[in-house]
């Protein structure tokens, strides 16, 4: 298997039951969205898949392999974690971010290439303490993508972003998941509709839904699990953005 597989995940801490039972299976060319309210497990499973915390039961293999076979080293190369706040040990530049998610690589791209190609050429100097969360974001964005990992885990990447950047990350997303494994926690349930090919639907720990997001958007158990009406409405073909005003 060429992609990212979960079996029998169980995740618990502090007496209480994170992850119940997930067993998943990512595949290249799909844009995938883990989506749920807080607290249904969307973080904790995205760093059992990202092997940055270990499940208590189940297994988790990349290409086919055993998770905790891959060397620190292997997993940087081949796979790249973009978490949903990054605390540098020193006060980076923007250019030196990049440079070091770049170096991941056996042939690193121009790190002047990357800043144009994300659009912080105008940012190089700047150092992390004076980034907004959104410059923060699209830093972390260019620096985890720099090595062209097969492999692309985001917690919430757009969170901080304005509408404007938050629409380019969702079409950068949808480039990416077509030659890497992408999977993408997302908050938004429009960008996650128009944009996934699939939705992973979580709550309290269990898969409550998976299939196409358009199916998943349209499944009542979407409204029970958020504990709210949903309206539904096509968007124009020349609009960007769909916005809701009282009737």
């Amino acid at each position: 298997m060429s992609g990212i597989e979960c079996r029998s995940i169980r995740v618990e801490a502090g007496g209480k039951r994170l992850l119940d039972d997930i067993s998943l299976a990512f595949a290249k060319g799909t844009l995938t969205g883990l989506v749920g309210p807080n607290g249904a497990g969307k973080s904790t499973l995205l760093r059992v898949l990202a092997g940055y915390r270990r499940a208590d039961a189940g297994q988790v293999l990349w290409q086919g392999r055993d998770l905790a076979d891959w060397s620190a080293a292997e997993r940087g190369a081949a796979g790249g974690y973009l978490p949903q706040q990054l605390e540098p040990a020193w006060n980076y530049s923007v250019e030196e971010v990049v440079a070091l998610g770049a170096s991941r690589s056996a042939t690193p791209r121009p790190v002047a290439e990357l800043l144009v190609e994300h659009g912080l050429s105008e940012l190089a100097a700047r150092r992390w303490s004076a980034l907004s969360g959104g410059e923060r974001a699209r830093t972390m964005l260019a620096a985890t993508v720099a090595p062209r990992p097969g492999i692309i885990l985001a917690d919430e990447p757009g969170a901080s972003l304005d509408i404007r950047h938050r629409l380019d990350l969702a079409h950068r997303l949808r480039a990416l998941a077509e030659t890497a494994v992408l999977v993408v926690i997302m908050h938004d349930l429009d960008l996650a509709a128009r944009f996934c090919d699939r939705i992973v639907l979580l709550d309290a720990g269990r898969v409550v839904a998976d299939a196409a997001a358009q199916s998943v958007i349209s499944d009542p158990e979407l409204e029970r699990v958020f504990n709210i009406r949903l309206q539904r409405q096509a968007l124009e073909r020349d609009r960007d953005w769909l916005i809701g005003l009282s009737a």
